[in-house]
């Protein structure tokens, strides 16, 4: 299989984004995610993950995202949820295969699924949608990490697992299992556009 890299992927971003404001937040997000993983593979007992790979889901995840923005450039938060399952579609459309397009799909949260769909109403089709490979793990895991909320912002192991809980106990124990197979990531790298990271 082909990877794509970094500049391909690149202009697919710059191609779907509907304005810079929209290329720059969502990109920017992409690439941290990827040097947030960049760091944790630094682990040995993750040497056989294939890193081409998880930096291709890392800079493709949220590709999705372009297609909730409306024709007045503001970004539609109340159907977010659907934006993993508009990335995978989009990136079908482009001819990625279906390991790449699930990069997309089976990211938001710890894993969604079908109870989860049905008890929420959520507006996707009924399925599961959870992480299987190590690279989809990884990729789904370092997103935890990097918020795009303006200030954009990083949360720590802990603060992501206590905005987790709200969704319950099993989102918790399936973030602090992902948490024990590939460790806390070290966020000092500076936050983009003057946000605060909260890590010196």
């Amino acid at each position: 299989m082909r990877i794509p890299g970094p500049e391909e992927i690149r202009a697919l971003h710059e191609k779907y984004a509907p304005t810079a404001e929209a290329f720059e937040l969502v990109h920017t997000h992409c690439e941290i995610v990827w040097h947030i993983a960049e760091r944790l593979l630094s682990a040995p007992h993750l040497a056989h993950l294939d890193a081409d790979l998880v930096r291709a889901g890392c800079l493709l995840h949220d590709i999705g995202v372009y297609r909730l923005y409306g024709d007045d450039g503001l970004l539609d938060h109340r159907g977010y949820i659907r934006h993993g399952l508009l990335g995978h579609e989009l990136l079908a459309d482009e001819g990625f295969p279906e390991v790449l397009c699930r990069f997309c799909s089976h990211h938001t949260g710890v894993g969604l699924t079908r109870d989860d769909i049905l008890s929420q109403g959520l507006p996707l089709p009924v399925g599961d949608y959870l992480a299987v490979t190590d690279e989809e793990k990884l990729v789904m895991y370092a997103d935890k990490f990097h918020s795009k909320s303006r200030p954009t912002v990083f949360l720590s192991a802990d603060e992501y697992a206590s905005h987790v809980r709200r969704f319950g106990e099993d989102k918790v124990t399936a973030f602090q299992a992902l948490r024990a197979r590939f460790g806390d990531p070290v966020l000092d790298m500076p936050a983009p556009h003057g946000g605060s990271s909260g890590h010196p």
